[in-house]
């Protein structure tokens, strides 16, 4: 049985007996929950194996790469601008980024970069990898591409581009690097153990990601065993030519291995962040309230941030999706804690939000990368909070 470390606060035990479930019945390996209420941590718990590989356990301190939950961080570096007056999120993109005009996107708005309205899911001609990495060369690429889409007409996960998207404006309004612009702006006043663009000296922190298989791989099985819900998915993936798959090949190769150390230590605002589950609860804690005296955005600066932008069918997951200027909004298959919730996944189970009606702030990061409908912890921890909250 693995051993959970940490402390909870009276009312919370459900999330700690959620939390071993999911090592003994639900595949974790290495994890860690945390959960702040009213500015202070409620739930603070690790536990499991860093490394499968050499054995080292997963410590108060072990940092994980938490892929698309990243982009809630880069969203609050976008609307720290905002909120400052150096951003406006109506204006065309090409007002801080010039080159971005080209191919008929002079009156993209920033809005639909952070809403994923853009059309700008893919490349016509991929990105080598080690190009893509040093920033500019993608950059200059997605400034020069077409749109998949009359932008605003429609919308779809921009997977991988997202990150070099509003990041790019984030770089072109501060002056900044998107990640320096973290360090310097949210981690560094909150004291967070997270980052875009993981520095030489805390890789040995760094916990090995491994990646489930499942028995049966839907996409290679006669359509008519495919459950029926679930037909249209498969078709995509299927389809080497879908905005599904394309989305996800912006680079070459387009398998990126994240346990790489040259990809942690990029800036990848879409899908490289490296934290604890402490730091990204913090931060959406101080999303909706002070935390140690710090509060990131004004009330009315959130509110404006978590409306809902773009919702429905989703032209690349090719299931419902919601959003609001950067941050994923509840659905069906997300609930978070409730109809106020604002946050992000990540690929594989991570998962972080805040709901400013209960007043809470939640992550869950873990190596062993599942995700799917037969994923079950970060629902089953999510659903403890939620009765713990009543």
């Amino acid at each position: 049985m693995t051993t959970i470390e940490g402390e909870v606060a009276a009312g919370f035990e459900p999330v700690r007996e959620a939390f071993a479930a999911n090592f003994a019945a639900h595949g974790d390996i290495g994890a860690a929950v945390c959960v702040y209420q009213y500015g202070r941590p409620v739930v603070d718990l690790w536990g499991g194996i860093a490394d499968s590989e050499t054995g080292r356990p997963w410590t108060r301190d072990t940092l994980q790469l938490v892929y698309s939950a990243t982009k809630g961080a880069t969203a609050t570096a976008a609307h720290m601008l905002v909120e400052r007056g150096a951003l406006d999120l109506d204006a065309p993109v090409a007002e801080y980024w010039p080159e971005f005009a080209a191919n008929g996107k002079a009156d993209i708005p920033v809005r639909w970069l952070l809403s994923h309205q853009a059309g700008l899911i893919t490349l016509d001609q991929p990105v080598p990898l080690n190009e893509a990495l040093a920033w500019h060369p993608m950059v200059a690429a997605l400034a020069a591409q077409r749109p998949q889409w009359t932008p605003g007409t429609a919308h779809g996960y921009h997977g991988r581009t997202w990150g070099w998207l509003v990041g790019e404006v984030i770089r072109r309004v501060s002056g900044r690097m998107p990640g320096r612009f973290f360090a310097d702006e949210i981690a560094a006043p909150l004291g967070l153990d997270f980052f875009i663009g993981l520095p030489a000296n805390q890789r040995d922190r760094v916990s090995r990601m491994v990646y489930w298989r499942p028995a049966v791989d839907l996409t290679t099985v006669p359509t008519e065993s495919v459950p029926e819900e679930l037909r249209e998915v498969v078709a995509a993936w299927r389809d080497p030519n879908s905005f599904s798959n394309r989305a996800f090949a912006v680079t070459d190769p387009s398998e990126i291995d994240f346990n790489m150390p040259e990809v942690q230590a990029a800036e990848l605002p879409a899908s490289n962040g490296v934290g604890t589950a402490r730091a990204l609860a913090r931060m959406y804690a101080a999303l909706i309230g002070e935390v140690d005296g710090v509060r990131l955005l004004a009330p009315e600066t959130l509110s404006s941030a978590t409306e809902e932008q773009a919702s429905g069918a989703d032209q690349v997951m090719v299931t419902p999706s919601r959003f609001g200027s950067g941050y994923m909004l509840p659905t069906e298959a997300n609930t978070m804690a409730g109809p106020h919730s604002f946050g992000h996944t990540g690929r594989g189970g991570s998962l972080g939000f805040a709901d400013p009606e209960y007043g809470v702030a939640f992550s869950y990061v873990m190596n062993h990368i599942i995700g799917g409908p037969d994923d079950l912890r970060a629902a089953s921890l999510v659903e403890a909070l939620r009765k713990s909250l009543s």
